[in-house]
């Protein structure tokens, strides 16, 4: 038999919109021979649908809409849609064997994550028993997402009569991601001795970004199928003697799915909340060059906007290569001096400052007039501003509230500045479009003579080093030195990561690539008088 798999991009609470995408999929698939499409987790309301899973009325929007899905479907074909379900005060994760207008068979997700960026346990309630139905004559067991990765339901499935094991999923990239994927498939297979058809959801949801990426493995755990990174698309496998088998696609390099994962998460959240495009502030710096790269490919040059906004403090060669990587990338691009308006606030505040040395307080009303501006365009031009900073300036604090930290979506939130190098030059083996000096150039902000950023930080190699041993492995400081860091550099960078808490707290949402964001995924108070000890 043939069967279909979904790499859908849903919208969440879109529930008409996604139950008719899920309809001309089952056309296609019926097209295509297939007698199964199988669509991710969650596909009829888009994951994760938060505090909308709290509300009696969205369960019961949920319900009309997917008892309309199973009528509208062709005949001939079972779907397996993944939904809401509400039975009673009781509320799941759930996903639903369509057929013949009809539903024949419910399964309700029974292991519930509830950590990193998940929060099922606030939302639904466990189920507790297997979901087996038939199609042209296989037997197929369903697990959803989670209840792979810990031991249970795949071998209940099993006892159940399984024969094949289908994991509609909404699981959500980050760097290696497939591999973690991989290891939990093949741990439930030994567990089970079933076959597994795992469907991924791709797509942009707020910070998170699904990479598609589905596939299938045999009983013995080779992967007999794997479909492309990102790309939303109907995928057909040929069911045989109880494995399913495919077209096999590489997995991208890191770099190439990084840079694949911002631009997804800068095209659906633009287009999905409804801006007419995007714009930002170009500096001459390699942060911005990447941004506006991302931003371009996203969302085509002509619905981008970059704006050069120069100080007494801006060197001439920035100028040079913003206007060059502009013209590469083919935006509108204008120059608007701040030397006016930074004037004015400066002779404002005479009176305040009379006699104090020029400081840190200088520099941020340079960069919160620039933050005026931009925001001054997006209203009343509609683009959204997307920030430039990356995670070694959120963990650092290098940034400033309602300057550089302005906007509506941070696309390198996530993205440590070694990071932002590579991709930069991975971007360039694209279509050489960012100045070789632009990435060359020791990085400053610009806001006062002569800076550079290691006037202040660590270099950025060893301050992203010890940002990821102390954000996203939660290693001690006595450990990241006993790894051989410097504890002169350890105390400065975990200092600074500690106290600026509520910066972060004030940031736009930002894509997420790695496992450990500064995002939902990394909760920690800001007044806290906690010191990890050394």
């Amino acid at each position: 038999m043939k069967i279909a798999l979904a790499q859908m991009n849903p919208v969440v609470g879109d529930l008409d919109g996604n139950a008719g995408r899920i309809v001309v999929l089952a056309h296609k698939a019926a097209e295509a021979g297939a007698e199964l499409l199988v669509t991710p987790e969650l596909a009829l309301c888009g994951y994760p649908p938060e505090d909308l899973a709290l509300r009696a009325d969205f369960y019961a929007e949920c319900a009309r809409a997917l008892a309309a899905l199973a009528e509208a479907l062709p005949p001939g074909i079972c779907v397996l849609a993944g939904h809401p379900l509400m039975e009673g005060d009781n509320r799941y994760n759930a996903a639903s064997v369509l057929r013949d207008g009809g539903i024949v068979a419910t399964y309700r997700k029974q292991k519930l994550p509830n950590h990193s960026v998940f929060d099922e346990l606030r939302t639904f309630q466990a189920g507790a028993e297997a979901c087996v139905f038939e199609c042209a004559g296989v037997r197929f067991g369903v697990n959803l997402c989670a209840d792979i990765w810990e031991p249970g339901p795949a071998t209940q499935a099993r006892e159940a009569g399984a024969q094949v094991l289908l994991v509609p999923n909404a699981s959500p990239f980050h760097m290696n991601k497939q591999e973690e994927r991989f290891e939990v498939a093949r741990a439930r297979i030994a567990e089970c001795g079933l076959p597994l058809i795992y469907v991924n959801m791709v797509g942009g949801q707020d910070e998170l970004v699904f990479d598609g990426t589905s596939f299938c493995m045999d009983a013995a755990g080779a992967v007999t199928a794997q479909f492309p990174a990102f790309d939303e698309g109907l995928h057909i496998v040929e069911l045989a003697e109880g494995v399913a088998r495919g077209e096999i696609t590489p997995l991208p390099a890191c770099e190439a799915s990084v840079y694949k994962a911002l631009v997804v998460g800068v095209h659906d959240y633009v287009v999905k909340n409804g801006f007419p495009g995007a714009i930002l502030g170009l500096s001459g710096g390699i942060d911005s060059a990447l941004t506006l790269a991302v931003a371009v490919d996203a969302l085509g040059a002509e619905r981008v906007r970059a704006v050069m906004m120069p100080s007494e403090f801006t060197a001439g060669i920035s100028l040079e290569d913003a206007e060059r990587l502009a013209d590469n990338l083919g935006v509108k691009y204008d120059v608007q001096s701040i030397k006016r308006m930074y004037d004015v606030f400066l002779e404002e505040l005479a009176g305040e400052f009379d006699a104090l040395p020029f400081d840190q307080t200088e520099e941020n009303i340079q960069a919160r007039v620039r933050g005026v501006l931009l925001m001054a365009l997006s209203n009343k031009f509609g683009p959204l501003v997307l920030t430039t900073g990356n995670k070694s300036e959120m963990a650092s604090g290098y940034a400033t509230l309602y300057g550089d930290m302005a906007g509506g979506f941070a696309v390198l939130k996530d993205v440590a500045k070694t990071l932002v190098w590579r991709l930069s030059r991975y971007r360039n083996t694209v279509s050489p479009v960012i100045p070789e000096r632009i990435i060359t150039r020791p990085p400053s902000a610009e806001l006062r003579a002569d800076q550079c950023d290691q006037d202040s930080l660590p270099p950025y190699e060893v301050l992203d080093a010890i940002m990821e041993r102390y954000v996203e492995q939660d290693m001690a400081p006595r450990d990241i030195v006993a790894a051989g860091f410097a504890e002169a550099d350890v105390r400065h960078v975990v200092r600074l990561i500690d106290r600026s808490e509520y910066k972060r707290r004030q940031a736009p949402p930002g894509i997420r690539i790695t496992p450990r964001g500064f995002g939902r995924d990394r909760r920690y108070p800001i007044t806290n008088r906690y010191k990890a000890p050394f």
